[in-house]
């Protein structure tokens, strides 16, 4: 039989709620999955104020009534979450000493401490980073690094561990956290499982960009470059070369290029890159095509030549990629 795990989450005041109710969920929803194959409990969930009262306002307003207080605890905890709270906030609010302290000494004693978002700075603050590799959402980066400089810090991944510390990017990475959580102890299937339970559209691997190029996609403003954005998704296997691209679009081809780089910020190869890397990056996790399936699919012409784009981007092939979070191709 499992072992209960025990996980808690610190509430502190005007904290992000779905930094702590996304993760808490998947924890729910791994244990809902368990139950349907006849086995019982593997997590005991706990919510733990971090103020002088257990019910604790959160920035949206709502407030959440917590089981009892951080030092109150008499059980083992397995896995600590952290939240953060808004952006604009962050720097307006601290923890008690008493409060870093005992995340401090938790940190020694819990198998996995993790933060969501900028709960990274209350890790950092706590004194459990120093020296170690760390994450938090891509706008506060620079910040962490000059306030912890000691601290090495990475704006790209979704979440980095670091021994037994686990940092996540922006509110809903800690869902992605979460679930990469449940693969380490019951393996990816039941993973998988749980994000088809939450309708998730993917279970992100942690080294997965904090960045999108469709998120860049809809953030242009101007309607022509709008268009041939949704354009180039529909034909990523085209060849899809400035001149077709200017044609489609009813610009010279200099015009064109100038333009798309100057609302986007990345010229239009670059862009193109990204897209595909993106697609192949979801085939690789998701499905058992083979490479040259994939390739064909995503417009990158040969496995040879995905593996190029691959290791110019991302640092790594699609073989190892695959072999690190999807699933093997038999």
């Amino acid at each position: 039989m499992t072992e209960n795990k025990h996980i808690a989450f610190l509430v502190i005041p005007d904290a992000t709620l779905l930094d702590i109710t996304g993760p808490y969920e998947v924890f729910t929803q791994a244990n809902e999955c368990l139950h349907k194959r006849d086995l019982s409990d593997a997590y005991i969930l706990h919510t733990l104020s971090a103020g002088k009262s257990k019910a604790v306002r959160t920035a949206s307003g709502m407030t959440l009534q917590c089981e009892d207080y951080y030092n109150k605890t008499d059980y083992e905890i397995d896995t600590f979450f952290i939240p953060g709270m808004p952006n604009s906030m962050q720097h307006r609010y601290s923890l008690d000493k008493k409060v870093l302290q005992w995340i401090n000494k938790q940190s020694k004693k819990v198998r996995r401490i993790c933060s969501v978002c900028t709960g990274t700075f209350f890790l950092a603050e706590a004194g459990v980073l120093n020296g170690k590799n760390a994450t938090t959402h891509w706008e506060l980066c620079d910040k962490l690094q000059h306030d912890y400089p000691d601290i090495k810090v990475n704006a790209e991944p979704i979440f980095v561990k670091d021994g037994n510390t686990y940092t996540s990017a922006g509110i809903s990475a800690g869902m992605d956290l979460a679930l990469a959580l449940v693969e380490e102890d019951f393996g990816r299937a039941l993973a998988l499982e749980v994000a088809r339970q939450m309708v998730l559209y993917l279970k992100r691997p942690g080294s997965q960009s904090q960045y999108s190029s469709v998120l860049t996609h809809q953030a242009v403003d101007y309607r022509p470059i709008q268009d041939i954005e949704s354009w180039i998704m529909e034909h990523l296997t085209d060849d899809l070369n400035v001149e077709r691209l200017a044609e489609q679009a009813s610009m010279s081809p200099r015009n064109f290029a100038r333009v798309f780089t100057r609302e986007t910020g990345i010229t239009p190869a670059r862009y193109i890159d990204k897209l595909r890397i993106e697609t192949a990056c979801r085939y690789l996790v998701e499905t058992q095509l083979s490479l040259k399936e994939i390739s064909d699919a995503c417009g990158l012409g040969s496995p040879d030549n995905m593996r190029r784009v691959f290791l110019k981007y991302l640092q790594i092939s699609p073989a190892d990629y695959r072999r690190n979070f999807g699933t093997t191709v038999s």
